[in-house]
């Protein structure tokens, strides 16, 4: 079976850090770009962060800049996202998607997925 399953999310205070994983199952991270997503109750789903299949680019939304670091292990068929410096509005639930590695540029938009995760919550709450 093909998915991608995210891990790693939780209850945060404010100021903290969590990192999540996706982990990929049934097929190999190496020729996908690899995007974290987020969607909060009542919002639509925004695109968080993006690395490409190689791991030699990234981008990341203007709400997370300095704060979130997406990285890659393909040894481990593994994406993580670091998370710092976590924000009440942060809250919502993550997901990850892989995308054939040529749409690396579209990756932020959500557009082109093969695959997506089922989600993990994180919730950033005193």
């Amino acid at each position: 079976q093909l998915q991608l399953v995210e891990s790693g999310g939780g209850l945060v205070q404010p100021g903290g850090s969590l990192r999540l994983s996706c982990a990929a199952s049934g097929f190999t991270l190496d020729y996908y770009a690899i995007g974290w997503f987020r969607q909060a109750p009542g919002k639509e789903r925004e695109g968080v962060s993006c690395i490409s299949s190689s791991g030699g680019s990234t981008n990341y939304a203007d709400s997370v800049k300095g704060r979130f670091t997406i990285s890659r292990d393909n040894a481990k068929n593994t994406v993580y996202l670091q998370m710092n410096s976590l924000k009440p509005e942060d809250t919502a639930v993550y997901y990850c998607a892989a995308l054939e590695a040529g749409l690396f540029r579209l990756c932020i938009f959500g557009i082109g997925a093969d695959y997506w995760g089922q989600g993990t919550q994180v919730t950033v709450s005193s």
